[in-house]
């Protein structure tokens, strides 16, 4: 399995196979994240000892993560920590504002790792399909749901007409509908939503392609993906994760994901917006109209 390209972080890469790992490679892999500065200055044994595990289970971890063994793995943490984001300051140690500011600062940062997952073949799979499909539908639940609801309208106004439920019952429904000629978006990022898993499953049946935007390279719902964007965490460690959860990545990338479908379409994508531009319009007087009124 591929936990991404060469650029991609050894913090990335945790947080794409963590759902898979064993208690032993677990901890290790915590370790990792914890204090990268003591690995980079250990040997396989000697972390090993520090953390009261077998050589082999560092030296499988290594090898889970996608390097070849220990020296390797050093070399992607030394180069983490001099890539490395600022820490999140303490919010008693400035004004709201500047807490804004540095959060931005932050996720700036992490932001060029959201695609370090992803692969040019899987990438162009997608926008083709998306392009192609006789029939788009976009699902999601919980967290996740938003996104859907805001993929789907940003391709209809480009003219690639896509649909989303927000029902998850309606979800399967319609799923099932789908045939070959078909795509299911589903975005999910543990992967392991079972509402979205079922919408998932019931399009495969129906022969539709399916599409996964998620978090982890190994999850349930890649069981049921035809083609899949994994979008690297930017959070720095799986207790960050909890506490700060967010969808900001999946956002991010499926906002750069857009242009690349309008652009495959060509002239009908240009007709769609001068459509969308005149509804816009209609509806800006319609408001200054009524505005009007009132004051009258």
């Amino acid at each position: 399995m591929t936990v991404g390209s060469e650029e991609s972080t050894p913090a990335v890469r945790i947080a794409a196979v963590r759902n898979e790992l064993r208690p032993a490679e677990l901890r290790i892999a915590e370790a990792l994240q914890a204090d990268p500065a003591t690995a980079v200055e250990s040997t396989a044994q000697e972390f090993a000892d520090r953390l009261g595990v077998a050589r082999s289970s560092v030296i499988r971890t290594c090898q889970k993560l996608g390097y070849t063994g220990w020296p390797r793995l050093r070399v992607a943490l030394a180069r983490q920590i001099a890539l490395a984001a600022p820490a999140r300051p303490a919010l008693g140690d400035q004004t709201g504002l500047g807490a804004m500011r540095a959060e931005i600062d932050r996720f700036a940062a992490l932001l060029p790792q959201t695609l370090a997952l992803l692969a040019e073949d899987v990438v162009e799979r997608v926008v083709a399909a998306l392009v192609s499909a006789r029939r788009v539908l976009c699902v999601a639940n919980g967290l996740s749901s938003p996104l859907a609801l805001d993929l789907a309208m940003r391709l209809t106004a480009a003219g690639r007409q896509t649909d989303v439920l927000q029902d998850a019952f309606g979800q399967q429904v319609a799923a099932r509908h789908l045939g070959e000629e078909d795509v299911l978006v589903v975005i999910s990022g543990s992967g392991a939503n079972e509402l979205s898993l079922r919408a998932a499953a019931a399009a495969r049946r129906g022969g539709a392609r399916v599409i996964a935007v998620t978090s982890f390279a190994s999850s349930p719902l890649m069981q049921h993906a035809d083609d899949a964007l994994v979008v690297a965490s930017v959070h720095e460690s799986f207790r960050d994760e909890l506490e700060y959860t967010s969808r900001i990545a999946h956002a991010v990338l499926l906002h750069a994901l857009v242009p690349l479908v309008v652009e495959r379409l060509g002239p009908s994508a240009r007709a769609a917006r001068t459509s969308v531009l005149e509804v816009l319009g209609a509806n800006l007087s319609d408001e200054h109209a009524s505005e009007d009124a009132s004051r009258g």
